[in-house]
């Protein structure tokens, strides 16, 4: 088993919050595992238990078998180089003073221009971006390098947090093929972070449904969304656009 999480807890005492309450799921090896919910919901927190950013009040959090949420950072680098993290905001999460190649290149902890050209070329982007820097490129081409630099280190789990929410309709459905192309061609186990159903049903083979920290509805994606069990999935479900519609609509995008 890739991940493997039990009776997981977060509270914060100082903000009288409890985050997630008795969550347990597990992602097997080259699984596309999606986390939907709205905002609130405990997404982030769990994000970031299951990259050991954060502690958990109770409860574990397993990758490959090792229990890692009661490590220290300084036995953690294993976990650093073999789970990595898209997220949502791409001119966020790349340093806009770094060229393209030193961005892609960070998480090697070296320059290798080889490498990078080989990435760049994955996600769709010409070899001479790698000279160029983040403010050049659009919303779509920025998420693309954000890709690359987390494939850099040969990651065995990616975890896309909402990779998609803020790109135009017409972008999204390309990064959503790209990651999913990608799951593939590298033989990740990917989970995916998103508040929309319809852009989890686009990429993933399983689903957890979360409300108020807890998970309230858990399954194959087929199934969660034929027959929900749960009236908050219903609602989520009545709520989510129809990606493919959207698309179908649109004539396209311009860069991805």
């Amino acid at each position: 088993m890739m991940l493997e999480v039990r009776d997981l807890e977060r509270r914060y005492a100082r903000r009288d919050v409890h985050a997630l309450r008795g969550v347990s799921f597990d992602v097997e090896a080259g699984q596309r595992f999606g986390i939907v919910g709205e905002s609130g919901s405990g997404k982030s927190t769990l994000v970031r238990l299951l990259a050991a950013l954060d502690k958990p009040t109770a409860g574990t959090v397993s990758f490959q078998g090792r229990r890692i949420d009661n490590l220290p950072e300084r036995r953690l680098g294993f976990l650093r180089s073999e789970l990595q993290i898209v997220f949502q905001d791409p001119m966020g999460s790349l340093d806009p003073r770094m060229r393209v190649l030193d961005i892609v290149s960070e998480p090697l902890g070296r320059r290798e221009p080889g490498r990078v050209a080989e990435l760049l070329a994955a996600v769709g982007l010409p070899a001479d971006a790698a000279g160029r820097y983040p403010h050049q490129f659009s919303g779509g081409q920025r998420q693309r390098i954000s890709i690359a630099r987390a494939l850099a280190p040969n990651p065995s789990v990616l975890i896309a947090d909402e990779p998609v929410s803020a790109l135009d309709v017409s972008v999204r459905g390309q990064i959503l093929d790209l990651l999913a192309s990608l799951v593939e061609q590298f033989a990740l186990t990917l989970v995916f972070v998103s508040h929309d159903l319809g852009v989890v049903r686009h990429v993933c083979d399983r689903v957890a449904v979360l409300r108020r920290g807890e998970i309230v509805e858990l399954g194959d994606v087929a199934q969660v969304y034929d027959a929900p069990q749960h009236e908050y999935t219903r609602e989520l479900l009545a709520a989510a656009p129809n990606l493919r519609a959207e698309l179908a609509r649109l004539s396209g995008g311009d860069d991805g």
